[in-house]
């Protein structure tokens, strides 16, 4: 079976064409710029050159067709025909307390994910228009959606609920959601495998450190508790993101700089965290080279960040009553090395110790960064979020074969 993965944003389209038969990646890309003249649009066959293309791509519809296209195109397709696409998966970053696992695109489904555009107005909108692309591009083919929130959905009430009055959790479903879940859960998967140990005997506690981050306990398999919260403002310090800070600094700031709702959750969400405080960058690559030039600015972002890191570290393995593996994964997650040995030079309470050498190795594989005397096990392993959106989309319409 071959599936088409969709990941949409607002002006934009990811996408990758698995074959289920291996789980190989046929080919990849991304169109930007949707409802522009000047749209771009990068398609990568695997085994081959890249392509980029510049036209006018007006909405989502056209997009698909334009990936439709090229996976089909002569030259620089990997497929005969569209029919060959038995199914789409689709990220949705927002499945609120609806989905507690992916589910099959229907009518039922798609006013579910409508209900939600309050909880996540920059996201599930794009993706609502990235379901209505395919359906209106392959009509027959099967869709599956996929939710960021869905894996935190066994996270029990005293984790989730917040200390104000419970008629706003009943009236308006004020709570704690988190995001990442489609990572976590296969990072926490992928943790056990490689150690060749089953998931429910593991206390892990997955960190998920990209641009975005955050942070999951994870016990038996399942989300006990998590970082972002309703919203994936909350948690840790990112990369524009302001992370935990005291409520009231929100009113107290609109009133002295006179701001409106809207600009004040733009500087929190687009204008804080590594780039508010360093000045320079929000990816830690640039902030972990200004370290190295001696930059104050960076230095400071630098330790407030790997700072949070480890109390969210702490507090998760009181929340576990203890911890058997840390996970680092996504890309300062993957590919900082500085940083995870910042983390875990102040985890030796916990029974961490980092193998320099080891932690100092790069490659797109699972791999222990602790030394043989470590009493927790510390893993670098390489996020898949698409294969986890492609093996649920395969299994779900295999059920509806059956």
């Amino acid at each position: 079976m071959k599936i088409l993965v969709i990941n949409a944003g607002s002006s934009s389209v990811k996408y990758q064409l698995y074959n289920m038969k291996d789980e190989s990646v046929l080919a990849k890309g991304l169109v930007e710029r949707i409802g522009m003249d000047s749209s771009i649009v990068t398609h990568k066959p695997t085994g081959r050159s890249e392509v980029t293309e510049v036209s006018e791509i007006l909405e989502h519809t056209a997009a698909i067709r334009k990936v439709l296209g090229l996976l089909t195109d002569s030259e620089h397709g990997v497929i005969g025909s569209i029919d060959e696409i038995e199914a789409v998966g689709h990220r949705v970053v927002h499945g609120g307390e609806f989905f507690s696992e992916s589910a099959l695109v229907d009518g039922d489904a798609k006013t579910k994910i409508r209900q939600l555009f309050d909880l996540a107005p920059l996201h599930n909108p794009a993706s609502m228009m990235g379901i209505k692309a395919a359906e209106a591009n392959m009509p027959n083919v099967p869709q599956v959606v996929v939710f960021d929130t869905a894996f935190h959905q066994t996270m029990p009430e005293h984790a989730y609920l917040y200390a104000i009055p419970r008629v706003l959790y009943h009236k308006h479903k004020v709570r704690r959601y988190g995001a990442h879940g489609t990572s976590h859960d296969f990072v926490s998967k992928a943790a056990a495998e490689f150690l060749n140990r089953p998931i429910e005997d593991l206390k892990i506690i997955s960190c998920h450190i990209g641009n975005g981050a955050s942070i999951t306990a994870v016990k038996d398999g399942h989300s006990i508790d998590t970082s972002m919260g309703m919203t994936p403002l909350e948690g840790l310090m990112m990369g524009t993101r302001s992370g935990d800070l005291d409520p009231a600094i929100v009113p107290y700031v609109m009133n002295k700089e006179d701001l409106t709702v809207n600009e004040v959750n733009s500087m929190l969400n687009k204008h804080s965290g590594l780039l508010a405080i360093s000045g320079i960058s929000s990816d830690m690559r640039e902030i972990t080279d200004g370290v190295a030039q001696g930059d104050a600015n960076s230095t400071l972002a630098f330790e407030m960040y790997t700072y949070r890191l480890r109390k969210y570290i702490g507090s998760y393995a009181a929340a576990l009553n203890g911890v058997d593996v840390i996970t680092f994964t996504a890309g300062a997650g993957e590919n900082s090395v500085v940083l995870r040995k910042k983390v875990c030079e102040n985890l030796t309470y916990l029974g961490v110790e980092l193998d320099e050498k080891l932690n100092e190795i790069r490659s797109g594989e699972p791999r222990r960064i602790s030394s043989a005397n470590s009493k927790v096990e510390v893993l670098v392993i390489p996020t898949n979020e698409e294969l986890v959106i492609a093996r649920d989309t395969f299994r779900i319409v295999q059920g509806l074969e059956s």
